[in-house]
């Protein structure tokens, strides 16, 4: 499953990368963007503007400052909005079938500030209308740890 939340108008589970996908309606080869991407992928801005129509919601309060990206390995990214110009996501592989690696979907991000060309295993995405989240792209783990996981003693 896929999250898409978007702070202005609402959220969204999808059940699938390709229900996901099919909001776009258009879909490329990976390849015909970057060299040795392999599957079928989806123009962010386009899906994005697909989604933003069709879900119920105020009237527009102005453009997305970022994109926020989750990976199922605690993988996180924030991404400047005007970064996502060329940045896609794939969907499934070549043949049709679901990503055997990066599942559900992995995303590109081409000529961005961030060294980070692509967010494997994305299972959430937010959209954000906050500037204070900055100009630069930042990624990383985020490793949750208790307490009281630190403080067990270490058996061998």
């Amino acid at each position: 499953m896929i999250e898409v939340v978007d702070d202005w108008k609402g959220s969204r589970t999808f059940a699938s990368a390709r229900e996901l996908a099919a909001v776009s309606g258009e879909t490329f080869a990976a390849g015909s963007r970057i060299g040795g991407a392999e599957g079928q992928a989806v123009d962010w801005q386009i899906w994005y503007a697909a989604w933003a129509a069709s879900e119920q919601a105020e009237p527009d309060k102005g453009k997305p400052t970022h994109l926020q990206v989750l990976g199922s390995d605690e993988f996180r990214a924030t991404i400047p909005w005007h970064e996502l110009q060329d940045a896609f996501f794939i969907f499934s592989q070549d043949n049709g079938e679901p990503l055997a690696k990066s599942f559900p979907i992995r995303l590109y991000v081409p000529r961005g500030s961030s060294e980070c060309l692509n967010v494997k295993s994305v299972v959430r995405l937010r959209i954000a209308y906050d500037p204070s989240l900055g100009e630069t792209a930042t990624y990383g783990f985020h490793n949750r740890i208790e307490p009281e996981q630190l403080l067990r003693p270490v058996r061998g």
